[in-house]
């Protein structure tokens, strides 16, 4: 078993330069560089570029925005209506992930108290994130093996088979504040011994499957793949994975959940496999305020990002691209949700 130092993708440095510090994930895989982001608009950035994203992530960056925004107002001699409207362009920077609005919302419950207050609230976000991460792993790996258990061998070779898995985007410990959600059900499946093969579709435009799943899953030696997004109906319907497990950004109250999008596709191949799909995150993103997956915000991102890459054109000059960054899966073809606090079911009604 490889022993891996913890990824941190989001921190806060307290000297000699205060600020958020995060890994920059549009360089990934080939330059591991961190970033300090002490302006409110240096944050901003960061959420909006996507040097920090995944919805557990966001929380943390949410919170330890509001701190560099107190520290920006200190310097800069803000009044209190000017760091609320800055706090507020932190909380908007992405609408789809209720996380970041959480992170923003309980960290600016301190702001009375000062900067430190503010940081201390981050870090007790990070720390209780962290726990629910492994717990949530643990409880995503004890469903599986049950579930697969008792269902018909077919290509498995029987109970006690390696479980085959398929994930969709990055939802390990570079979308979270360490361990991972739905990268962390596979990890813990990897360290109990039972993982096998891991297809990581490779998730357009952007590529985090690509660049940032591929990289954690090497990072702790476990058999992967990379594949294109559009053979991940092939994949299941072909036999060669028993499960998949995807992270979320958001969860209904109903139990609809928004993800990268590409996960609708993978949840209906699996529903015609008859194969789980599981969503794995934290209490935190479930949102119950929101009724169900229509009332969810989906982002409409830059069309450029799918018309070039690395800047050069991959379509003619006068086609635009469509760009939305989640859709959403009904919760009648979510196998399980999986929490800190247990496993429902949706699916089952």
């Amino acid at each position: 078993m490889h022993e891996v130092t913890e990824i941190r993708a989001v921190d806060w440095a307290d000297g000699p330069e205060v600020g958020m510090v995060l890994i920059d994930q549009t360089l990934l895989p080939g330059v591991e560089r961190r970033v300090v982001c002490v302006t409110v608009d240096a944050v901003v950035d960061a959420i909006e570029r996507l040097v920090v994203r995944g919805a557990p992530a966001l929380g943390a960056a949410g919170a330890f925005g509001v701190a560099v925004a107190v520290a920006e107002g200190e310097r800069q001699g803000w009044t209190v209506a000017q760091l609320h409207d800055q706090v507020a362009r932190i909380r908007h920077a992405r609408p789809t992930a209720v996380n970041l609005a959480w992170g923003v919302d309980r960290a600016a419950a301190r702001l009375a108290e000062g900067v430190d207050a503010v940081v201390a609230e981050g870090r007790a976000l990070m720390a209780e994130d962290l726990a629910a991460n492994r717990t949530l792993s643990r409880h995503g790996a004890d469903w599986i093996l049950d579930r697969l258990d008792h269902l018909e061998p077919l290509d498995r070779g029987g109970p006690g088979a390696p479980v085959r898995v398929l994930t969709h985007c990055n939802a390990g410990a570079l979308a979270t504040t360490g361990w991972g959600t739905a990268l962390g059900v596979v990890r813990e499946l990897h360290e109990r011994g039972v993982l096998g093969r891991v297809y990581a579709d490779e998730t357009r435009p952007l590529l985090q499957g690509a660049r940032l799943t591929a990289w954690e899953l090497a990072r702790i030696g476990a058999d992967h793949v990379v594949q294109v997004d559009a053979a991940a109906a092939s994949t299941i319907l072909g036999g060669h994975v028993d499960v998949a497990v995807v992270g979320a950004d958001r969860i209904a109250a109903n139990g609809d959940a928004a993800n990268k999008i590409g996960t609708l596709g993978v949840a209906l191949a699996c529903a015609d496999a008859g194969i789980p799909f599981i969503v794995a995150a934290p209490l935190s993103t479930v949102d119950r305020h929101t009724a169900s997956g229509r009332d969810i915000h989906i982002e409409l991102r830059d069309g450029d990002e799918v018309v070039r890459w690395a800047g050069a054109a991959t379509a003619p000059d006068a086609t635009e691209g469509f760009n939305p960054a989640f859709d959403v899966t009904p919760a009648r073809l979510i196998s399980a949700i999986v929490t800190e606090v247990g496993v429902v079911e949706p699916g089952d009604g």
